[in-house]
């Protein structure tokens, strides 16, 4: 029988310990008892990149920032999209999950945080956003378990009414703020709608196979 092994701890500022685990070929993630992200079920990651391309006017060159880079699903399924001229800024507030990929997931990562089209900011994603300096075509967000703060409490400010206003602010008329969650939350659709966005929700397998839970993406359009 194999057993997990544990490769790396890192502490979330502000936040709760985060555990890399090695288990046979696959990668997770752990907090607690809660697994976080795993190589196992990747597909709505990925489709945070790839349903948000769908979704722009111009997918080829745009303007994206992904908070955070967690193990990279949606980072790579933007780069394999987009045409050389895009600009993806990652914002991951953890240096470990970086570390974690340039050195025991190297071979997941593939390359994908030294594309030129790829700028690595180690940083918090609300500072990112309220300090660029140009408008985004779309702002994705899989910085927790949802927009509940699970991972550490100063996350709820992404997801306040003050957040959203923020991240509204960010984006380019028809720009898109995307948000991944484990789970359906009624609430934070109100406060998108509230907020002026035009909300779409869609529910997303978590296996390449179609099969584990469903998680949610909000599409979130910015009018004009």
């Amino acid at each position: 029988m194999i057993t997990r092994q544990l490769l790396g701890t890192a502490q979330v500022p502000g936040g709760e310990e985060l555990r890399l685990f090695a288990h046979d070929r696959d990668f997770m993630i752990v907090m607690g008892h809660n697994e976080l992200m795993s190589t196992r079920m990747r597909s709505s990651e990925e489709a945070l990149a790839t349903m948000t391309l769908e979704r722009l006017d111009h997918p080829a060159a745009p303007r994206l920032l992904i908070g955070g880079y967690g193990m990279g699903f949606t980072l790579r399924a933007a780069l394999a999209k987009v045409g050389p001229n895009a600009h993806l800024t990652v914002a991951e507030l953890v240096p470990e999950i970086i570390e974690w990929a340039r050195g025991p997931m190297a071979a997941l990562t593939d390359g994908c945080l030294d594309d030129r089209r790829v700028l690595l900011r180690t940083s918090d994603v609300a500072d990112a956003i309220l300090l660029a300096p140009d408008p985004f075509d779309a702002i994705l967000l899989d910085v927790d378990n949802g927009p509940d703060g699970l991972v550490r409490d100063e996350n709820y400010r992404l997801y306040s009414r003050g957040g959203l206003r923020n991240t509204l602010a960010a984006l380019r008329p028809g720009g898109i703020l995307a948000v991944w969650s484990a789970g359906p939350d009624p609430g934070f659709t109100r406060r998108l709608d509230d907020a002026g966005f035009d909300v779409e929700e869609v529910q997303i397998r978590a296996r390449p196979n179609g099969k584990g839970p469903k998680h949610t993406i909000w599409f979130a359009r910015k009018g004009g």
